[in-house]
C-alpha cells in the first residue's frame, strides 16, 4: 500500500514537472529573445480563435452521443457551483480581511484549459490512471473522455470570463484621466491564455459595460467611480438609474433592428448575454450538436468505410489543428509571465519596488491549491459513496477523477488583463504578475491533489 502512494506521487510530481517545464520554456524563449509579448498576443488570439474552437469540436464531438449526455449535463453544473462558491469566497476575502478587489478574480477563475490538458496527458504518460479503467476500455479513451470534460468545464469558465470578470474588479480608486486609463503597450501585450481567452478579453475591454463604450468619454470620466456594476465593494448587480440612463446609443455589434426601442434596463441585458458569445462557446455547441446527432455523428468521426464521409479529411483537419492548442497557451504563458515580471521588477516613479502582499498571495494559493482540493475530493466522493455507482455522478470513474481536479489549480493567467480592461493601477498588475510567478511556480503541490484524487476514486469505484 505505501509502495503504491509513493510510486503515484512520484508519478504526479513527475507530470506536475513536465507542465510546469513547458511554461519555462516559455520564458526561456523570453528571455533568448526569441518570442516576445507582442508574439505571444498573436499565439493567444490564434488560439483561441481558431484552435481551442476546433478542439472543442472534435473533442465533445467524438465523445458525446446520447448515452454519455448526462455525464456533460453533471460537468456543466458542477462548473457553475464551483466558479459560485469560488465567487463567494473572493467576497468574503474582499469584506472580512480587506484584500483587493480583484481577489475575488484570482479565486473564481482558475487555469481551466491548457493546464488540466496537459497535466492529464502526462499523467497518461506515467501510467498511473490505469487504476481508474472499467471494463475492457484502453486508457487512451480514457484520457480522450477526460480532456472532453474538461473543455466543458473551461467553456463555462471562459463564458463567465468574459461576461463576469471584469466587472467583478471595483474601480472606485481608478484614475479619471483619459491617459492614464490607456494601457502601455508593453503592459497590453502581456496578455496570455489560461490559455482561453485572453485576447478575446483584451477586446472586451471594449465591449458589453456601459462605462467602456456606452457612454461618451465626458459621461464615461463622470460615472467611472459611482457606478461601475458588479462591483464588488457595493455589489451593484443591478445598476441604478443613473447607468441605465446614460445610454445613449446603439452599439454596431448587436444586428437588432429595434434596438432604439429598447428601454435602457433592457439594453444593459442584452449587452450582458452577448458578453457570453465567445468562439469556444461556438465550437463546444457545434460539438454537441454534431455528437447528440447520430447521422451527423457518423458522417464526422466513424471510419471511411462506416459512413464517416468527412472524418479522413475535415475532422483529421480539425484535430491537427486542435492539438496545437494544449502545449501552446502554456508556452504563451511562460512569455507572459517572464515579461510581467521583468516589468514587476523595474523602480516605479516613487522610487520603491512593488511589493508581493503577502496575506493576498497566502490566502489565493491556500484556497487554489489546498481548499479547493479537499472541497472538491471530499465531495465527489462523498456523493458517488452514498449514491453509489451509477447514482448521482454516474458510473465513469473518469468523470469523478477530473471532477475533483477541476476546482483547482493557479489562477487563469487572464487575471492580468481583466485588471488592464477594468483601469486599474500599474502597480495592481505588478503585484499580479508577482503572484502569478509564484503560483505556477508552486504548482507541482498539485501531486497532492492528484493522489488523493485517484486514491478517492479508487475508493469509489
Amino acid at each position: 500500500m505505501a509502495s503504491g502512494l509513493v510510486s503515484s506521487f512520484v508519478a504526479a510530481i513527475q507530470a506536475s514537472l513536465s507542465v510546469l517545464l513547458v511554461i519555462s520554456y516559455g520564458g526561456i524563449a523570453a528571455h533568448l529573445n526569441l518570442l516576445d509579448s507582442k508574439n505571444g498576443k498573436a499565439i493567444s488570439k490564434i488560439c483561441v480563435k481558431m484552435f481551442l474552437p476546433a478542439l472543442l469540436l472534435v473533442k465533445l464531438g467524438s465523445e458525446m452521443h446520447p448515452g454519455s449526455a448526462h455525464r456533460y449535463l453533471i460537468v456543466l453544473v458542477w462548473a457553475f457551483i464551483a466558479h459560485t462558491v469560488s465567487f463567494l469566497i473572493g467576497i468574503f476575502a474582499h469584506w472580512a480581511f480587506n484584500m483587493p478587489d480583484w481577489i475575488t478574480c484570482a479565486i473564481m477563475f482558475n487555469n481551466t484549459t491548457s493546464y488540466p490538458l496537459l497535466l492529464i496527458q502526462s499523467l497518461d504518460e506515467t501510467g498511473i490512471l490505469e487504476a481508474l479503467m472499467v471494463g475492457d476500455e484502453s486508457t487512451r479513451t480514457m484520457i480522450e473522455r477526460a480532456k472532453s470534460y474538461f473543455l466543458v468545464f473551461s467553456t463555462v469558465s471562459s463564458c463567465l470570463t468574459f461576461a463576469v470578470g471584469p466587472r467583478l474588479i471595483d474601480t472606485e480608486h481608478a484614475p479619471d484621466s483619459d491617459d492614464e486609463d490607456k494601457v502601455s503597450s508593453s503592459q497590453a501585450t502581456l496578455i496570455s491564455q489560461d490559455a482561453d481567452d485572453e485576447d478575446d478579453l483584451e477586446e472586451g475591454a471594449s465591449t458589453p459595460n456601459e462605462q467602456s463604450l456606452l457612454l461618451d468619454p465626458s459621461d464615461r470620466n463622470r460615472t467611472r467611480n459611482h457606478e461601475r456594476h458588479f462591483s464588488v465593494s457595493n455589489i451593484t448587480f443591478f445598476p441604478s438609474k443613473p447607468t441605465f440612463t446614460t445610454i445613449k446609443r446603439r452599439p454596431h455589434y448587436i444586428p437588432l433592428p429595434k434596438w432604439s426601442s429598447f428601454n435602457a434596463r433592457t439594453k444593459w441585458w442584452l449587452l450582458f448575454f452577448y458578453d457570453f458569445l465567445n468562439a469556444p462557446l461556438i465550437g463546444a455547441v457545434l460539438g454537441a450538436i454534431i455528437g447528440l446527432t447520430p447521422p451527423l455523428h457518423r458522417a464526422f468521426f466513424a471510419s471511411t468505410y462506416g459512413g464517416g464521409v468527412f472524418t479522413a479529411w475535415l475532422t483529421e483537419s480539425w484535430k491537427n489543428v486542435g492539438q496545437l492548442f494544449v502545449p501552446l497557451p502554456l508556452i504563451v504563458a511562460g512569455i507572459s509571465l517572464y515579461t510581467a515580471y521583468q516589468e514587476a521588477r523595474q523602480t516605479p516613479e516613487g522610487g520603491q519596488k512593488t511589493r508581493i502582499p503577502l496575506a493576498t498571495t497566502a490566502f489565493v494559493l491556500v484556497i487554489r491549491f489546498l481548499v479547493w482540493p479537499a472541497l472538491s475530493i471530499s465531495l465527489i466522493y462523498a456523493i458517488v459513496k452514498s449514491e453509489g455507482r451509477g447514482g448521482l455522478l454516474g458510473d465513469d470513474p473518469m468523470l469523478w477523477f477530473t471532477m475533483m481536479l477541476m476546482p483547482t489549480g493557479p489562477p487563469a493567467m487572464k487575471l492580468i488583463t481583466m485588471i488592464q480592461v477594468s483601469d486599474a493601477g500599474v502597480e495592481d498588475e505588478r503585484r499580479i504578475a508577482k503572484i502569478l510567478t509564484i503560483s505556477y511556480i508552486v504548482s507541482p503541490v498539485l501531486a497532492f491533489t492528484v493522489v488523493g484524487a485517484l486514491k478517492a476514486s479508487q475508493a469509489a469505484i
